[in-house]
C-alpha cells in the first residue's frame, strides 16, 4: 500500500508538471494593438458550421440575427438554402424559413442528426451513426439512404452535406467523402480520406480549382481525376480561390497548391490557431493567447498584434471573428 501511495504522488507530481510548463506563443515582437474589436451585440452559446446559437436561444448567421427561437432539448444543426435547422436526440428535425418565422417544416427522423443541409426540396442528413439520407422536403419522403460505418469518437467540427450541381458531397464521421447523383439516387464514388481510428471525421471541404479538397485532423485529399494526400496534424482549413491554408497543431501555417504542393510555410512556435480568415491580399489568423497575426497571401512577410480573446465558442462569419461576446474584424 506503501509502495502504490508513493507511485501514485510520484504520477500527480508529473501530471502537475507537465501541466503548470505548458508552453504558450509567445511572440518575440507585437506590432502593436488590434484596433477593430470590441463588445458584440450577443453572446455566443454554441456553434454549428455556419450558424451559431446566443442569448435566449434565438440564432445569427449570414450577418444578422434571425427572428428565431430554437426550442429547448434541441440543437442548432445550422443555416443552409435560408432554413434553420435544429434537431433533438430522437431525431425530431425542425427546419424554420429565415424569410417567414412562421414556415416551418418537420420530420420525425427516429435517429440521432450529426448535420443536414439543403437545396430547394432536396434535404440531405448525416445521422450520428454515419448513415446518410437524403429526403423530399415537399412530402417528406425517404429518396435515398446509404450506410457508413458508425465511428467510435469524432471531432466536433462536423462537416455538413455540400451540393454542388446534381451531386450531393457526404463528409463522413469515418473518414470518408461520399458523392451522390441526388437525381438518379445513386452512390457515384467513395474515397477515403484518412483511415485513422479515432477524431477522423472531416472537418473541411470546399470545392477549389475544380478539385474536392477535403481534411480529417490527420490528413488533406485533393480529389479529381487522381487522388493526392498529404499528413498533417490539422487544426483548421481555408481556401481562397487557387489556395490552400492549412493550420497544423504544431503551429504552422502552410499554404498549398490544389495538388498539394506546397507554395509557402510559416511556423509560430506553440502557436494555438482559433481560426482562419482571408480578406484582401491577406490571410488572418486568431491565436488563442490574444494575437491577430496578419500574412500576406504568399505567407513571405506577417505582422503580429495584440488582441483580447475571451474563452469561449470561436464563430466566423465573414471577415469577423466572434469568441463568446466580442468580435474581432479583419475588414
Amino acid at each position: 500500500m506503501k509502495i502504490l501511495l508513493i507511485t501514485l504522488i510520484s504520477v500527480a507530481a508529473l501530471i502537475f508538471s507537465a501541466c503548470s510548463s505548458k508552453e504558450v506563443y509567445k511572440p518575440t515582437e507585437i506590432a502593436g494593438k488590434w484596433d477593430s474589436f470590441g463588445n458584440s451585440e450577443f453572446t455566443i452559446k454554441n456553434i454549428s458550421p455556419d450558424a451559431a446559437l446566443i442569448e435566449n436561444r434565438k440564432v445569427f448567421a449570414d450577418g444578422r440575427v434571425f427572428d428565431i427561437k430554437i426550442q429547448d432539448g434541441y440543437k442548432l444543426l445550422g443555416y443552409s438554402d435560408g432554413w434553420v435547422m435544429s434537431s433533438d436526440i430522437d431525431g425530431n428535425l425542425t427546419l424554420q424559413s429565415s424569410a417567414d418565422s412562421k414556415t416551418v417544416n418537420k420530420f420525425n427522423l427516429k435517429r440521432t442528426i450529426a448535420t443536414a443541409s439543403i437545396k430547394d426540396d432536396i434535404l440531405a442528413v448525416l445521422f450520428s451513426n454515419n448513415e446518410m439520407a437524403l429526403y423530399s422536403i415537399a412530402n417528406k419522403s425517404p429518396l435515398l439512404k446509404e450506410q457508413g460505418n458508425a465511428p467510435i469518437v469524432v471531432n466536433s467540427k462536423i462537416v455538413k452535406p455540400h451540393f454542388k450541381d446534381d451531386l450531393v458531397i457526404f463528409s463522413t464521421l469515418d473518414g470518408k467523402i461520399v458523392i451522390i447523383n441526388s437525381k438518379t439516387k445513386k452512390k457515384l464514388r467513395t474515397v477515403i480520406v484518412s483511415g485513422e481510428e479515432h477524431f477522423n471525421n472531416v472537418i473541411f471541404l470546399n470545392l477549389i480549382d475544380n478539385k474536392i479538397v477535403a481534411a480529417t485532423g490527420h490528413k488533406i485529399l485533393s480529389l479529381a481525376q487522381k487522388e493526392i494526400r498529404l499528413s498533417h496534424d490539422i487544426r483548421s482549413v481555408t481556401t481562397d480561390d487557387k489556395n490552400i491554408f492549412v493550420a497544423t497543431k504544431q503551429g504552422e501555417i502552410i499554404s498549398l497548391t490544389p495538388d498539394l504542393q506546397q507554395n509557402a510555410k510559416l511556423k509560430f512556435p506553440f502557436a494555438h490557431f482559433l481560426g482562419m480568415i482571408v480578406s484582401g491580399e491577406n490571410l488572418y489568423a486568431l491565436e488563442k493567447e490574444g494575437y491577430v497575426i496578419e500574412m500576406s497571401r504568399d505567407l513571405s512577410k506577417h505582422k503580429i498584434y495584440k488582441v483580447k480573446v475571451e474563452d469561449g465558442f470561436v464563430f466566423i462569419n465573414d471577415k469577423i471573428f466572434f469568441v463568446d461576446d466580442e468580435y474581432i474584424s479583419v475588414e
